[in-house]
């Protein structure tokens, strides 16, 4: 009897302590962090909750930036280059974990920033100054359009799918392109900012566009409805990437030279924190609940799981060689 008591309490205790944790991280559920190796040309598969290696994937040269496929199931990587400008996009089977097909983008060099809408993936051509699409129903670019700017780097798209948004590194300035219509001049807004654009994200709500000025350690902010500068954040350093929480409500900034992740206050344009960091922080990702927020280190190299809420960091993996591009994926 006293045996059959203590199976019963030990199962009853490992149940609850089982649905406590699912209570604790639902997002992490089938959830999946992605990362990009840079030096190692690679992708490397997380389980979201414990930051465990599940596996890693061959990509091209250098790869910068990732995005995931709606189902989840799939990645889409900008090979961007080293030496020689990158000229493809890899698609990654995360369930199978391998390379099922790689992209040649022809003339497309140097693809880097990368998003999907409606099942395209939109990307920058940096070296040949355009915005592109890949159709997989098609297995084809089937649209693109030039910028007419320098270094067009990473891009956004609004929430109600009408318009793009990309920064111009060499040419200072963000440009607007009305998607769904005609590639021509029409449909191409240039909208000047400060010194060397780079980091961009837009608010959920789709009012602003926030964009990170290499030259100015600051961030510059558009308003969408007049395609207009409006007002700037100085920050004092090199905002590498800025990012949106999913409610809007704050703005996270990672500061490579002060090995900071700064955080504002998205209506007052306040700081609200500046989190210090071991690592030289990069790229950045967050859950869809916006509770827990990742972050890609090098010196030394890894990637950081932080509390959003708390600005804690919760823990660490060594994911590779140079970690910068993220993406969180939920496996449906």
């Amino acid at each position: 009897m006293r045996l059959l008591r203590t199976i019963f309490f030990t199962a009853l205790a490992l149940l609850i302590l089982s649905i406590s944790a699912r209570s604790i991280f639902p997002q992490e559920k089938n959830s999946l962090l992605i990362v990009l190796n840079k030096n190692e040309a690679n992708l490397a598969i997380l389980d979201a909750a414990t930051m465990k290696i599940l596996g890693k994937v061959l990509v091209g040269d250098s790869p910068h930036e990732v995005v995931i496929a709606v189902d989840g199931k799939r990645a889409y990587v900008a090979n961007y280059g080293a030496q020689t400008p990158g000229n493809s996009i890899s698609i990654i089977d995360l369930v199978g974990r391998k390379e099922i097909k790689r992209i040649d983008t022809g003339g497309f060099l140097r693809p880097h920033g990368i998003v999907e809408m409606d099942g395209n993936i939109y990307f920058t051509s940096e070296t040949s100054r355009t915005v592109a699409r890949y159709n997989p129903a098609k297995d084809a670019i089937d649209w693109a359009m030039g910028t007419g700017q320098s270094a067009t780097h990473m891009l956004v798209i609004s929430t109600d799918k009408k318009r793009l948004f990309t920064a111009n590194i060499a040419s200072d300035t963000v440009t607007a392109i009305n998607l769904g219509a005609p590639p021509n001049a029409q449909n191409i807004t240039q909208i000047a900012v400060g010194k060397q654009p780079e980091a961009i994200d837009i608010s959920p709500d789709g009012r602003e566009v926030w964009v990170g000025l290499n030259a100015e350690g600051a961030i510059d902010i558009v308003d969408t409805a007049t395609n207009k500068f409006k007002e700037k954040i100085k920050l004092g350093e090199r905002p590498y990437r800025v990012e949106f929480t999913p409610d809007g409500k704050r703005v996270f900034a990672t500061l490579p030279n002060t090995k900071e992740i700064v955080v504002l206050d998205a209506a007052t344009r306040k700081e609200i924190k500046r989190m210090k960091l071991e690592s030289v922080p990069l790229g950045l990702v967050f859950s869809p609940d916006g509770k827990t927020a990742f972050a890609s280190v090098v010196q030394t190299d890894g990637v950081l799981k932080i509390d959003a809420e708390k600005y804690e960091v919760l823990g660490r993996a060594e994911t590779g060689n140079a970690p910068d591009g993220l993406a969180w994926a939920t496996v449906n």
